[in-house]
């Protein structure tokens, strides 16, 4: 009996981890974002240093994973939910990572806002904001129906990215002055499209630890 008792505090400590990664990640994303919109270098400034943050909550996670399989014998639903948060802590970091490289880059944009809003990556990085905010919503509560959102704004951000991004190469052919601007704002939205796919990667592992179905490559409905 003690045993269990003090598996159900691992996992119910595991799932507090859980929340607080994600609720970070949400920042430094928000803040990142905010500071591409509004060319607020010291935000980025912020974002960079809090990464050490997201880089010691994601050590944390992973080696109290470790001891619940050390001492542990975890089976069926409990045991899906260690395997999956492995993985969302991973995709996390990850999205943590990508943010930090957005705000790396504002500086060199600050001539060319005009460019910035006018190529639309002020409007994709909205609805990232708009996209993680229902990734943390679903880490919180465990309810599916965050997926479906989730999937159908993932979808949309690589659509627009792609079409950013087409856009990008077309004034650099034209326009060799913007080269190197051009080169930030592709990168700075290729990064966004990859915060997109780990939010659909995180949807999916929520999807497996709920339903224990595997939803990865499967077609979805719009």
């Amino acid at each position: 009996m003690e045993s269990n008792r003090i598996f159900d505090l691992e996992l119910k400590k595991l799932a507090q981890k859980m929340v607080q990664m994600c609720s970070q990640v949400n920042v430094q994303v928000n803040n990142a974002l905010t500071a591409l919109k509004d060319y607020d270098l010291d935000l980025a400034k912020k974002v960079v240093k809090n990464d050490k943050k997201i880089d010691t909550l994601d050590v944390k996670i992973d080696k109290l994973c470790q001891r619940i399989f050390a001492l542990q014998q975890p089976v069926a639903s409990d045991l899906r939910y260690i395997l999956s948060a492995l993985k969302i802590n991973n995709d996390l970091e990850r999205v943590g990572d990508h943010a930090v490289n957005i705000a790396k880059r504002i500086g060199p944009l600050g001539d060319y806002r005009p460019l910035v809003t006018e190529l639309g990556v002020d409007t994709v990085g909205q609805e990232t904001s708009l996209l993680f905010a229902d990734v943390l919503s679903l880490v919180e509560s465990h309810d599916v129906k965050y997926c479906k959102k989730i999937y159908g704004r993932a979808a949309s951000l690589k659509v627009g990215c792609e079409a950013i991004a087409q856009k990008v190469l077309d004034q650099m052919m034209h326009k060799s002055e913007v080269v190197v601007v051009a080169s930030n704002i592709l990168i700075i939205v290729n990064l966004i499209e990859r915060i997109a796919g780990y939010s659909n990667n995180i949807a999916e592992s929520i999807t497996f630890v709920v339903k224990g179905e595997i939803v990865k490559h499967k077609k979805r409905r719009k």
